[in-house]
C-alpha cells in the first residue's frame, strides 16, 4: 500500500462526508421527491459512491498510482457540487 491508496482512502471518506451532508441538507430538490424515491437515490448514491472508491483503490494497489489524481479530480467536482446545493445557489 503506496502513497497513493492512503490519499485515496482519505478522498474517499471526505466524498462519503460531502454525500451525506447533501442528503442531509433538506434542500427542497431532495424534499419534493417521494419518501421511497429519496432512500433509494440515497442508497444508490452510496453504492455508486463505494463502487468508484473501490475501483479506485484496486487500480491504485495493482500500480496504478496515477488514479489518485484521477479520484483527486472527481472529489474536486464532487466538493464544487455539494457547495453549490448546500450553499443554495443550485
Amino acid at each position: 500500500m503506496g502513497a497513493a491508496t492512503i490519499v485515496i482512502f482519505v478522498l474517499g471518506i471526505a466524498n462519503f462526508a460531502l454525500n451525506r451532508a447533501v442528503f442531509d441538507s433538506g434542500h427542497p430538490l431532495f424534499m419534493r421527491l417521494p419518501r421511497s424515491s429519496q432512500m433509494l437515490g440515497r442508497r444508490a448514491a452510496f453504492m455508486t459512491e463505494f463502487a468508484v472508491l473501490f475501483f479506485a483503490l484496486l487500480l491504485s494497489v495493482e500500480g496504478w498510482p496515477g488514479f489518485a489524481w484521477a479520484y483527486g479530480g472527481y472529489t474536486v467536482f464532487n466538493a464544487v457540487a455539494a457547495w453549490l446545493i448546500l450553499s443554495g445557489r443550485v
